[in-house]
């Protein structure tokens, strides 16, 4: 039978409505989706009828649909994971050439994380890291990473002065909440070790031991919120670099691990040290030659050997340190609080530090500049010295070791210390009420107000031996 266009027209129209169904006492309505539909042409055969949906079944009563089982993660194509690269990650196995891979891949991506996975443990040997990389690139430890452990699992091939070396390491970032295990008890238990001998004296041997990171002229540094410990020698150590910042950190070692420094700067500029936590058996921080624009801020220290300027002009080496800031920290139990020392017959000069706002709690030798440092007690007397100038103390203050004097400003003889300054300095004894007096030797300089204990013994002016000559300073 023919049927009328506009006959097909209305029964379409009805088909795309909704419609009401009945399942039991409960009405559902669903909504079907609109969709356009051509019409026939005049006189074609009737369509045949759409086929019917199936009704949606609901959940039986009480029970949630089931949820779908959680997918793992994807891993973002610039994270570099040193399992991926081979890596055991079981502390025991070698995973050198894994991780060392992996930074490559990271180094050439642009901007590439090498990841030390959670909860595992990444072994490697001493390895120079190479840059510089395509872009940033960024050491993400979120499980632990270490080297073997002790000299004698140490291959013969390898350097025993350093472990893990970034060399033009651009942009480099290194963070995360994992470990970094430096494994020095053996290293320290060596019979060349200073506390292995009796009274303090060593036995002929092997003696070195690796730095645990090395940066070496590198650039636009991050290290930031990572933990280290028991470094066979220096924690942290920049050598050449520029623009550094180092921040909430957290370095741990025996107070009696001998040459422990925590972190040390060396012919490095624009440094920053900020808001880090260091217990360990030497300098919380040393600053040696040809640094400057170095600023440290907000360091709880000790035990340790406290905050150092040098050792400087060491085999009568030249020295150049300039323009360094330490400002709120706190130096507990330690064998000095902020000092400088230099050995006799060096050249150069240290100018313009200025330590601040430092809370000193049961500290050896609080404030120090020791012109005569000398590491066997035999150093013959020299005329030449690294000339200390402009170096000022303001809000030093807490408690000291009875053992030494508060202040000891013991200075060259032949090149004397200037413009010493102190304001505000309260130094009271950790045990009894005996107060002891400063000591200086051929230093220059006074306080801007009343210090405990008063000081007197710095000489004002300007020595003639300095206002004479300058030749020695750096500039």
């Amino acid at each position: 039978m023919e049927v009328s266009r506009a006959l097909l027209l209305a029964l379409l129209i009805s088909l795309s409505l909704p419609c009401s169904c009945v399942h039991g006492r409960t009405h559902h309505h669903k909504k079907h989706r609109h969709m356009s539909i051509a019409l026939p042409p005049a006189g074609a055969p009737p369509a045949a009828d759409p086929p019917a949906l199936p009704p949606v079944a609901d959940p039986p009563e009480g029970k949630e649909p089931p949820t779908p089982a959680p997918q793992p993660p994807s891993i973002p194509s610039n994270v570099f994971d040193v399992q991926s690269f081979g890596a055991v990650g079981d502390g025991v196995t070698d995973d050198t050439q894994a991780f060392k891979l992996a930074w490559v891949a990271a180094c050439e991506a642009d901007s590439g994380t090498l990841l030390v996975p959670q909860g595992h443990s990444i072994m490697t040997n001493s390895v120079i890291l190479l840059g510089p990389c395509r872009g940033v690139i960024t050491l993400q430890v979120e499980g632990t990473l270490m080297p073997p452990d002790g000299p004698d699992l140490w291959p013969a091939s390898n350097s025993r002065r350093q472990w893990l070396v970034f060399y033009r390491a651009d942009g480099l970032n290194i963070r995360g909440g994992g470990l970094i295990d430096g494994r020095g008890e053996k290293w320290w238990n060596l019979p060349c070790k200073p506390h292995r001998g009796a009274n303090g004296t060593t036995l002929p041997g092997p003696c070195d031991s690796p730095v645990a990171l090395r940066f070496f002229q590198s650039s636009n540094l991050t290290v930031q919120g990572v933990k280290i410990r028991n470094s066979p020698q220096f924690h942290f150590r920049f050598d050449s670099c520029k623009n550094v910042v180092v921040d909430s950190i957290t370095i741990n070692s025996p107070a009696n691990s001998p040459n422990t420094d925590g972190i040390h700067v060396e012919n490095s500029n624009s440094v920053g040290i900020y808001n880090s936590v260091i217990s360990n058996g030497d300098d919380c921080i040393s600053i040696g030659s040809g640094s400057f624009n170095i600023e440290i801020y907000n360091i709880t220290c000790g035990p340790s050997h406290g905050i150092s300027i040098g050792s400087l002009g060491k085999l009568n080496s030249r020295a150049c340190v300039t323009n360094v800031t330490v400002n709120k920290a706190t130096i507990r139990h330690s064998d000095n609080g902020v000092r400088i020392k230099t050995w006799q017959g060096g050249l150069g000069s240290v100018s313009s530090v200025t330590f601040e706002d430092i809370h000193m709690d049961n500290v050896r030798n609080p404030i120090i500049i020791d012109q005569y440092y000398c590491l066997t007690k035999s150093c013959p007397n020299q005329t030449a010295a690294v000339y200390v100038s402009n170096i000022s103390y303001s809000s030093i203050k807490g408690t000291y070791d009875v053992r030494s004097p508060p202040m000891h400003f013991g200075c060259s003889d032949a090149v004397p210390c200037t413009n010493v300054t102190l304001t505000d300095v309260e130094l009271l004894p950790a045990v009894g009420e005996i107060i002891l007096d400063p000591f200086c030797w051929n230093a220059y300089g006074g306080s801007q107000s009343l210090t405990i204990p008063p000081i007197s013994c710095l000489m004002e002016g300007l020595p003639r031996t300095i206002m004479e000559s300058d030749t020695e300073r750096c500039y």
